[in-house]
């Protein structure tokens, strides 16, 4: 591994290169916060690929696109006499220190929850008005709904128990059943949502992160699929000539393979 110096001298290469981009490339000269920030959010769904792939030098690579990500937003903000990369870095630390003082204050903590407590607590100090604020409204929506039940338990808004969020599954999946039987399509998704929310804060009382497990099902699915379409391949087929019945034997043999 790299010393404290090659690391602070490869990020200052990083700060030099992208001066000479914005100054001289026509690409990088015409790109804005705004034409960023769609490339920027790709940039980190292909990060989260790399790490549920374990593919740890893909990782690195992502991770230095976003880095060059943030270095050109500060690019840019320096351009508008807003700030630097040194006010970003500055003030990212000082929240850092501010809001981890079991670490850099007289505060005693015991656990990971009250760590969270604490930091929850702070952030309301800082002029927060809700601790949902936090959660970006354009999240996707199991995303958003697992930062959410996260933010609600660190200031103590939570089940004392999986039994008794296993008890409020089964609840929204009558009242599901209820609104299907009725044939009321709104009143079904809003029911359905309520299921879908109460799945994912049972998956969090027994420690499985639902964007992880629905992933795998469909990385699952995606390869017995094909599976499915190369079988239909190698009988001169496309997977619509096969019937149902015949997928079905395709898809039982993926799944014992």
């Amino acid at each position: 591994m790299h010393s404290k110096k090659e690391k602070l001298a490869a990020f200052g290469k990083l700060l030099d290169i992208m001066d000479d981009l914005r100054e001289k490339c026509p690409w990088d000269q015409k790109q804005t916060m705004e034409s960023l920030s769609y490339l920027t959010v790709e940039e980190t769904y292909e990060l989260t690929d790399a790490i549920s792939e374990g593919n740890l030098e893909e990782v690195k690579k992502e991770i230095g696109d976003l880095m060059l990500h943030m270095v050109f937003y500060s690019k840019i903000g320096s351009e508008k006499q807003a700030f630097d990369i040194a006010d970003v870095l500055n003030g990212i630390c000082e929240k850092l220190i501010y809001r981890h003082p079991h670490i850099y204050g007289d505060v005693t903590v015991s656990s990971e929850a009250e760590v969270k407590a604490n930091w929850e607590a702070l952030k309301l100090k800082e002029g927060k008005k809700s601790v949902l604020e936090g959660v970006p409204k354009s999240l996707p929506a199991l995303v958003k709904a697992i930062r959410i039940q996260e933010k609600a338990k660190g200031v103590g808004f939570d089940w004392d128990k999986p039994e008794d969020v296993w008890s409020k599954v089964r609840e929204e999946l009558q009242e599901f059943e209820q609104a299907m039987q009725n044939q009321n399509t709104e009143e079904a998704e809003n029911e359905f949502g309520d299921l879908l929310f109460s799945l994912i804060n049972f998956a969090r009382f027994k420690n499985i992160h639902p964007e992880t497990a629905l992933e795998k099902t469909n990385k699952k699915f995606i390869k017995r699929f094909q599976y499915i379409e190369k079988k239909a391949n190698s009988q001169n087929k496309n997977i619509q000539d096969l019937t149902l019945a015949e997928m079905d034997v395709f898809w039982n043999e993926a799944k014992r393979q």
